[in-house]
C-alpha cells in the first residue's frame, strides 16, 4: 500500500505534507463546514508539530473542537480557532517583524485574523490601528514604527487608499487586505 501525503476523512483530504512543500501548515477555512467536520479536521492536524488555525468559524465549531482538543482557543474578534505548536525558537524576519495596520476600527476582525496567522507562523507581530487617510496626521504619528517594519499588512475598506499611501512611505513589501467596511460607495469591499 502506497503512503499518501494526505489523510482522507471522507469529507476532506487533510494535507499533512504542506509544511514540507511550502514551509507553512495548512490553514482550515471553517466557513461552510459543520462543527463536526471542523473538529475532525483539527483532530487530524493536531499533534504533528505545527500550529492549527481555523478561520472564519463560529463558537459552535469551537465547542466541537474542544471535545477533540481541550487545549484549543477561540479568538472572538477574528472568529478563529487556534492550537499552538510546541514551542521552538522564533524565526523572525527582523527585529521588528510584521506590522499589521488598520484604516479603521471596523477593520479589526480582518486585522486580528492576519495578526493571529503571523503569530502562529512564529513571526513577531505588531499592530497599529485606526490610522486611515481621512485623518492623515494619525498615520504620520506612527511613521517611525512603520518605517522599521520588514513587512506591512494594511487592512482597509472603502477605497483602500491606505495601502497605497503606506507603500509610498516605505521600501518593504506592503500587503493590502481589503475589507467590506467603509463609508460611501465601497460596494461591500468591491472598490477596495
Amino acid at each position: 500500500m502506497r503512503h499518501l501525503p494526505y489523510q482522507d476523512l471522507g469529507f476532506a483530504k487533510v494535507d499533512h505534507h504542506r509544511p514540507l512543500r511550502t514551509g507553512s501548515p495548512e490553514v482550515v477555512l471553517g466557513k461552510g463546514k459543520t462543527p463536526e467536520q471542523v473538529a475532525g479536521i483539527v483532530a487530524a492536524l493536531k499533534g504533528r508539530g505545527y500550529p492549527v488555525l481555523v478561520t472564519k468559524t463560529e463558537r459552535d465549531a469551537f465547542e466541537a473542537v474542544l471535545r477533540e482538543a481541550p487545549e484549543a482557543e477561540f479568538n472572538d474578534l477574528a472568529g478563529a480557532i487556534t492550537l499552538s505548536a510546541p514551542q521552538s525558537s522564533r524565526d523572525p524576519l527582523s527585529q521588528t517583524g510584521v506590522l499589521v495596520m488598520t484604516a479603521g476600527t471596523a477593520d479589526l476582525p480582518v486585522a486580528e485574523e492576519a495578526a493571529l496567522t503571523v503569530s502562529l507562523m512564529r513571526q513577531e507581530v505588531e499592530r497599529i490601528t485606526d490610522v486611515g487617510v481621512a485623518g492623515l496626521h494619525r498615520l504620520l504619528d506612527q511613521l517611525p514604527a512603520i518605517q522599521q517594519a520588514r513587512v506591512i499588512v494594511v487592512v482597509a475598506g472603502m477605497d483602500a487608499a491606505l495601502p497605497s499611501v503606506v507603500a509610498g512611505l516605505v521600501a518593504v513589501p506592503v500587503i493590502a487586505a481589503p475589507t467590506s467596511t467603509g463609508y460611501g460607495a465601497s460596494f461591500e469591499g468591491l472598490a477596495a
